[in-house]
C-alpha cells in the first residue's frame, strides 16, 4: 500500500534579502517550479513578528508549508524536509 503525498496548498518563505541561505532556498524552490509566497522580514515588521512566532527564533530562512515549519536551514535540509510533500 502506497501513501500519496498531498500537494501543499500554502507555501510561505520568510527571508532576509541579503541572506545567503535565503537565496539558496529561493533558488531550490524556483529550480523545481514550486510556487510560494516570499515575505521579507526586514521590510515587513508584521512578517518578522509572524516568523518569530512560528519558528521561535529570528534567523532566516523559515518556510511554512501548510503549517509545517522548517527554520534556519540550508538547501540540504530543505530537500529532506520537502520529501514529505512529494
Amino acid at each position: 500500500m502506497s501513501v500519496t503525498a498531498t500537494k501543499p496548498k500554502s507555501i510561505r518563505l520568510f527571508i532576509k534579502p541579503w541572506c545567503g541561505w535565503c537565496q539558496q532556498a529561493v533558488e531550490w524552490l524556483d529550480a523545481r517550479g514550486i510556487q510560494y509566497e516570499t515575505l521579507d522580514v526586514i521590510a515587513d515588521p508584521a512578517a518578522d513578528r509572524e516568523m518569530r512566532k512560528l519558528s521561535g527564533q529570528g534567523l532566516a530562512p523559515v518556510i511554512d508549508v501548510d503549517g509545517k515549519i522548517l527554520a534556519d536551514f540550508g538547501a540540504d535540509q530543505l530537500a529532506k524536509f520537502w520529501k514529505q510533500f512529494e
